[in-house]
This record gives C-alpha cells, structure tokens and sequence, in this order.
C-alpha cells in the first residue's frame, strides 16, 4: 500500500511539474556577426629588397561565427563557439607588405553565467572557454617571384567574453558582446634562472596571437 501511494504521490508531480518545465527555454542558438582586430607575433629580422620585417600579424576584418548554449540552471550555461575570420596575412617592419589570404578558425567549449532570471527581457552574461585555434595556410610569391606556401597551423588558446542578451520574445532575441581569443603561438629564449636547489635553466618568453572581437547577433532558444 506504501508503495502504491508514492507512486502516485510522483506520478502526479511529474505531470503537474511537465508543464512548467516545457516551458523553460533550456537550449540557445546564436548567429554572430562582427569586427575582429587581430595582432600576431614578432620574430628574427629578415632582409629583403623590400625592406626589414620582423612580424607577422593577420589585418583586422570582418567575422563571423556560431555558438549553441545549455542551461544547466537557471544561470549556469555550458556550450560551444565556433568563429571564422577571413584575413590576410601581413609581414611588418620597416614597412608593410601583404603576404596573402588567409583564414582564421576559432574552436571553443565554453562554461558562462548569465545574470537575472531566465525570463528576463536583458540578461548581462560572463564566459571562459577552452580550445584550439587554426591558421589555414597561406599561399604566396616570394622576391625572386617563386611561389611560397605557409602551412597551416594549429594551436591551443582560450577564450575570454562578456555582453548582454537581450529578449523581446520568449524565443527568439538579440546579443552584443567582445571576446577576447589569445593563442599561444611561440616562446622566445628570455636568459637563464638560476636557484640554488634546481640548477640553472634556459627560461622562455612565450608569445601570443590575440584576437578582439565585437560582435553582435540573432538568438533562437528552444
């Protein structure tokens, strides 16, 4: 008999809660359009006709990107980024020559936190994301009018982002936020460290690509 009525005691919960839960928006879906300025790394000077360079940094452009979010709870929000931005390649120094197009892709997971209940018209939202960024390669026309090719590099890299969502209906809204993206590319020879217990070591300058983002999209939510 026990048993019978807790049965039925979560039985009737469950149909008196479904509803309620049915209409929790647990699922979102982003498109994002947006303005990437990008940096890159510098390096051993190279001596050509044309000059000395010394770095290489993608141009600022155009970008755009996906992300699919969980809600975990009310706040909580896990998910993944995907952002493409087509660049061109530049070598930099006593001047500046373009080298060639290329193609840069972000790949992120992502734990965030939004602010405010969920069925708020402006919700300020926080994100870190872990992942791997992809230079695709390059190709160009060297000095003596050869044809040279980059390859294509991929390395690991974070993801750092805030904004606000905005909600003018339960199902479809707006977002606008910046994202910071900086990927490990290198690490320069700094000098030795020396400790008394561990000896002397060769100790290195790491260096980063950064992108900075400002963006803004359509957010579906299911």
């Amino acid at each position: 008999m026990l048993k019978r009525i807790l049965w039925q005691v979560a039985l009737a919960t469950v149909v008196m809660a479904s509803p309620a839960f049915a209409q929790e928006k647990r699922v979102e879906v982003s498109v994002l359009l947006g303005w990437t300025f990008s940096d890159g790394v510098d390096g051993q000077a190279v001596v050509t006709p044309s000059g000395v360079f010394d770095r290489i940094d993608p141009k600022d452009s155009f970008k755009w990107g996906l992300g699919v979010g969980f809600l975990t709870t009310e706040n909580a929000e896990v998910g993944f980024l995907f952002g493409q931005q087509m660049t061109t390649l530049q070598a930099g120094g006593t001047s500046t020559v373009d080298i060639g197009d290329s193609t840069i892709n972000t790949y992120h997971g992502y734990f965030g936190y939004n602010w405010g209940s969920s069925d708020a018209m402006a919700r300020p939202y926080a994100l870190i994301g872990l992942g791997a960024t992809n230079y695709s390669g390059v190709d160009f026309t060297r000095a003596n009018g050869q044809p040279g090719t980059i390859g294509s590099e991929t390395q690991f890299s974070t993801t750092w982002g805030a904004g606000v969502k905005l909600y003018p209906s339960p199902n479809i809204g707006a977002r606008i936020g910046i994202q910071w993206t900086p990927t490990y590319i290198k690490s320069d020879a700094a000098g030795y460290w020396c400790d008394p217990y561990w000896g002397c070591y060769l100790v290195g300058d790491a260096q980063y690509s950064n992108q900075w983002d400002i963006s803004g999209g359509i957010t579906f939510r299911f």
